[in-house]
């Protein structure tokens, strides 16, 4: 596998994490109570500082040679 290919699948996970993260915030805000709205939110949080360093690597390592 190229390393420009590589980079891809990596930047797909990270925009997997941001789409769960979306999706768990909104849950958390309105639709759950109690433990269950802290436990989504603290999940939530953390993959979306989890996808950021992920987008930052890929952006921020340069292009590849192929």
């Amino acid at each position: 596998m190229s390393p420009a290919l590589l980079k891809m699948y990596v930047s797909f996970i990270g925009m997997g994490c941001m789409i769960a993260s979306l999706l768990t915030i909104y849950l958390s805000r309105f639709k759950l109570k109690g433990f269950f709205k802290v436990f989504t939110a603290v999940i939530a949080y953390i993959l979306m500082i989890t996808a950021g360093l992920i987008i930052f690597f890929v952006v921020f390592s340069g292009p590849t040679s192929e």
